[in-house]
């Protein structure tokens, strides 16, 4: 059986040195409350894995930490491999590029970014200090899962070394936009994004930080994507999202913990008739404490009525003393809440009970059972384990107001969404929340706790875990997609003992190379002898399906007894028969598109525009390759733009962008004609984006073939263009007349 290797900046465990002797000490925070959740269930030991281990980064020495572990209980349930790198190497890479570089950046705070050599380079030493230890406890059939912002260069040099092994990544922060990832120099950004690329499966807690993360991709590493799959160095990589849950169980269960119910209770006793407003954070410049204090000092100047009836309980947990950032915003912080409590506070209120420590989880759990509503709103957050938590320990009352623009948002819907900087829509909804009834209160929270309990810790790691192999799996089914001498065989038999049969063929790209002008691909005699021969075949319908115009193929092909689609089949011709438009609209759309696409043809030598009928294309293939793909993502993005809620699509093509008719593509056409001509073989090439369509209609009805290395929905893949032919020749040899070479 396979293991389990988790791998983390630091251990789950902390050497403490606050008593009269060390002794090992459990660390804080959501990564190590999943994973040790999970550990500890006792249904993983059927999960597939014989065994778990964990790696990371230990503080002190390699003879101090074998001292305390001997005094210490370790967890039966997994086993931990420390890492002891070198202070001042570790110290750059932490609080360094992680912490003054990637976190700032990553959480939307560019102006405290520190863009530093040596703290990148120390970035590398420590990821690589991972990679070394891991490659050297691997075994074939290990899953390997890295998590978060400190090791985003581990995937890669882990693929470099052990090229077979399931390798997942998990970011717990959110992935910022293009805009502000392109902020990090050059070398440093191709390096993390191909880090990353490295792992199997990269999950994310939302669609925002997938996607975010896939234009990034797209635009510094021109990688090519087909939904949430990246094709990179000819690997098929999975972007997806996963929501860190919690172990709701564990709150749940907390609710009637003896230790538990005795802090709520004397919790209540001292704040008897007095409402209670809670908050947990970390100390941290993201978590936006400031504008906390300033919405609950307006809300207590706005309503008055709650002086001396509600009070504020602030824990902030210590974070990152170290960092200059991080001792600022604590002064911040702690004089703006003596502020309040001098200008508000009387003999027996005090408006803000502030505390700076860690909090015991019995304590924590009382207060969230007591408050009245907590109030989470800090400035970006990746997911915030802390509202669910809250959430998953009210018994039956209990008001979440969170920040909109935490990732636990787009989950927790029923609770009261504010702006963070919005002081005055922050002190309304502590209003909305001490004032809210018990019924709407039990409402709302029985509809997120469903949530919740549903998607908990133990489904995020499943869920996580089974994406992973089905990714291996698709991988392994792309390498089988490369068409063998068996597969030829059986295609031929197929083709030889029916009655009937339907030959779909692309047209760029697959009967004629790509040119650099499209007028420059004209058939050759080879194709056309082609195409003539195999419609000398009465059982052969061929049908020629291309994005081409219906002028330019009726000139070029015309004369053949083919079906002949144009502009992914907006107009069809049967044999014999006249040109027909498949959909019609006006073509007033094109005003609009055109001078965007003018601008961008002069914004981009060599770039040109190709108009249809029913079509806009711009080109770029002839351009300089980091400028066209370049000002293709710009334009691209301007089109979907400008296209939204209109009839028009945008198609990502081979070198050129399309904008034509929703509904209107090869798929649908491809369809059409299968039910038209009803034939008991179907052979489908094609070699672009177009040919994805045809590709998944025509999946379960016959033999479809990509032209190209990518990724595709086809069944088989020929690599290059110039094997069509002689695989045509093949399929149709012995038949009636035969194709032959000539």
């Amino acid at each position: 059986m396979s293991r389990l290797l988790v791998i983390s900046n630091r251990l789950p465990f902390s050497i403490d040195n606050t008593g009269d002797e060390a002794v090992v000490r459990q660390s804080s925070g959501g990564l190590v409350s999943a994973i040790k959740s999970y550990f500890e269930k006792a249904d993983v030991q059927d999960e597939g894995f014989s065994e778990k281990l964990w790696i990371g980064c230990m503080d002190g020495t390699e003879e101090e930490w074998n001292t305390v572990v001997q005094r210490s209980q370790m967890p039966h349930e997994f086993t931990v491999e420390p890492l002891f790198p070198d202070k001042k190497v570790y110290d750059d890479y932490y609080n360094g590029f992680s912490n003054s570089t990637i976190w700032p950046l990553f959480h939307y705070f560019p102006s405290l970014v520190q863009f530093r050599k040596e703290h990148f380079d120390s970035y590398r030493s420590i990821n690589q200090l991972f990679a070394e230890r891991i490659i050297e406890i691997y075994r074939p059939g290990d899953v390997i899962w890295v998590h978060d912002y400190q090791l985003m260069l581990l995937p890669q040099l882990l693929r470099e070394k052990l090229p077979d092994a399931s390798i997942g990544f998990f970011l717990h922060i959110p992935f910022p936009s293009y805009e502000l990832f392109r902020l990090i120099p050059t070398k440093w950004k191709r390096a993390i994004l191909n880090g990353l690329l490295g792992a199997d499966l990269v999950g994310f807690h939302t669609h925002d930080y997938v996607q975010h993360f896939i234009q990034s991709c797209k635009m510094i590493l021109r990688v090519e994507n087909q939904f949430t799959n990246i094709l990179y160095k000819g690997q098929l990589i999975k972007c997806e999202l996963f929501p860190i849950g919690i172990d709701y169980a564990k709150f749940r269960n907390a609710i009637t913990d003896d230790l538990t119910v005795a802090v709520a209770t004397k919790l209540e006793d001292r704040f008897y008739n007095q409402k209670i407003l809670f908050s947990v954070d970390r100390l941290d410049y993201t978590k936006g404490l400031e504008y906390r204090l300033d919405g609950y000092e307006e809300f207590l100047n706005k309503y008055p009525f709650w002086r001396e009836k509600v009070v504020f309980i602030l824990n902030v947990v210590p974070s990152r003393d170290l960092i200059p950032a991080y001792i600022e915003r604590k002064k911040m912080i702690e004089e703006k809440v003596s502020t309040i409590n001098g200008k508000l506070s009387s003999l027996h209120w005090q408006p803000v009970i502030y505390r700076y420590n860690h909090l015991q989880f019995d304590e924590l759990c009382a207060l969230y059972q007591v408050a009245d509503a907590a109030l989470i709103t800090p400035l970006r957050d990746g997911m915030n384990l802390v509202a669910k938590e809250y959430v998953a320990s009210c018994i039956d009352k209990g008001v979440l107001i969170l920040s909109e623009l935490t990732g636990a948002a787009n989950e927790l819907s029923e609770a009261l969404l504010v702006n963070p900087t919005d002081t005055e829509e922050v002190a309304d909804a502590i209003d909305t929340a001490l004032t809210m009834h018990l019924i709407e209160q039990r409402s709302r929270l029985s509809n997120m706790q469903r949530r919740i309990a549903e998607y908990d810790v133990q489904k995020w790691i499943n869920d996580f875990l089974t994406n992973l192999q089905d990714i291996k799996a698709q991988q392994a089914a792309m390498k089988a997609h490369v068409i063998k001498e068996e597969n030829i065989r059986k295609i031929h038999e197929d083709f030889l003992q029916a009655k009937k049969r339907c030959i779909l063929l692309d047209y760029d790209g697959t009967l004629s190379p790509i040119q650099k002008l499209p007028a420059m691909a004209t058939p050759t005699n080879d194709l056309l002898n082609m195409l003539h021969d195999l419609t000398d075949d009465s059982r052969n319908e061929v049908v020629v399906i291309s994005g081409r115009d219906a002028e330019t193929l009726e000139k070029w092909l015309g004369h053949l007894p083919v079906i002949l689609v144009a502009e992914h089949g907006a107009a069809v011709r049967l044999k014999g028969e006249d040109w027909k438009e498949q959909a019609t609209m006006s073509a007033e759309w094109k005003e609009r598109i055109r001078p965007l696409m003018d601008l961008f043809v002069k914004r981009c030598a060599g770039s040109f525009i190709e108009e249809k009928k029913s079509t806009l294309a711009w080109h770029y293939r002839n351009t300089h390759a980091e400028l066209g793909f370049s000002r293709s993502r710009e334009l691209r993005n301007s089109l979907l733009q400008l296209t939204a809620n209109t009839p028009l699509q945008i198609i990502d093509g081979n070198k050129v962008l399309e904008v034509r008719m929703i509904g209107v593509d090869k798929g649908a056409t491809a369809m059409n004609i299968y039910k038209l001509l009803q034939p008991d073989f179907i052979l489908c090439i094609g070699d672009d984006t177009t040919d994805e369509d045809m590709f998944r209609a025509l999946n379960d009805k016959g033999y479809t073939i990509k032209v190209g290395k990518s990724n595709t929905a086809a069944e088989f893949t020929i690599l290059s263009q110039s094997d069509v032919f002689p695989f045509l020749r093949k399929i149709a040899e012995n038949s009636a007349t035969g194709v032959t070479a000539r």
